[in-house]
């Protein structure tokens, strides 16, 4: 004796729409699509980070770390500090006025000079120079440097971050591209030309 149950559970395979064979196509196109549209996305995202990650290694740019010239000699008389500017070597044209960085240079005597970034090793903000006292000082939270760049007072915990440089003709010339950060050289009470590189 057949079982009645039997006979509906096979009518309701056979009229089921999942079971036909355009349903199971549809499925697997749409699946293939799914697939096709997360490949698509995982590429977007995945490329700029692939090119953060690997990019200083194919980077064959000669000018990402170089000398640049502060400007001639005569521009910084012995036992002042002047405000200079240079083009960023690492910039692109899109950069534009951004591109001209400055910097404090003084003249100590003779061949012997200190080229400090503008900026504190506080918070970043740009230090000024003032020539009556002799001191660079950050305006936003009150730090204070002598005129070899070590802290005088307020909040900075290291002296103003320095330039290597060395003079060529009658340039001075800095090596620019190695910004200032906490694994740079900072200043210290004996100024002079004792870190540049040939």
């Amino acid at each position: 004796m057949e079982n009645p149950l039997n006979d509906l559970t096979d009518k309701s395979h056979a009229d089921n729409p999942m079971n036909s064979p355009s349903e199971h196509s549809r499925r697997k196109f749409l699946f293939k699509v799914a697939l096709l549209l997360n490949g698509a996305v995982g590429a977007v995202l995945a490329v700029p980070v692939l090119g953060y990650l690997f990019g200083p290694f194919f980077r064959k740019n000669s000018s990402y770390n170089n000398w640049v010239s502060v400007g001639n000699l005569e521009q910084f008389p012995p036992g002042e500090t002047r405000l200079a500017k240079y083009r960023n070597p690492m910039g692109t044209p899109a950069d534009g006025q951004t591109r001209t960085l400055p910097c404090w240079v003084r003249h100590i005597a003779n061949n012997q000079f200190q080229v400090f970034a503008i900026n504190c090793a506080h918070m970043d903000c740009p230090v000024h120079w003032f020539p009556q006292s002799k001191l660079f000082m950050c305006p936003c939270h009150g730090g204070v440097y002598y005129q070899d760049g070590a802290v005088a007072a307020g909040p900075p915990p290291r002296g103003l971050f320095q330039y290597k440089y060395k003079i060529v003709g009658n340039q001075l010339l800095i090596w620019a591209g190695e910004l200032p950060t906490l694994s740079t050289e900072a200043s210290n009470a004996s100024p002079g030309c004792s870190s540049c590189q040939s």
